[in-house]
């Protein structure tokens, strides 16, 4: 399953989130996939495309980054993916 995950730097830890990205990577547990992200042009948001086996394990990368940063995860489907569904093929 692919998931938008949206983080929203908490007020004042931008560069902490920089700093600890710098020194530890993503830091993901096995089982979550990083496919690409983007960021907002003032830095305080990231919005990261990401595949999850579950969703427990995409928690689980989430609990690692809480102290600096919130989270709105949205499950997501490609659209060439959702319009084969639409019209009946697999």
């Amino acid at each position: 399953m692919k998931y938008m995950v949206i983080e929203t730097f908490k007020p004042g830890m931008t560069d902490m989130v920089y700093a600890r990205f710098q020194q530890k990577g993503r830091m993901l547990p096995p089982g979550v996939v990083y496919i690409d992200s983007w960021l907002s042009r003032d830095r305080t948001r990231c919005f990261q495309l990401m595949s999850a086996d579950r969703p427990e394990v995409l928690q689980e990368w989430m609990s690692r980054w809480k102290d600096l940063v919130d989270f709105e995860v949205v499950p997501v489907q490609d659209s060439p993916t959702k319009t084969r569904a639409a019209a009946g093929h697999r």
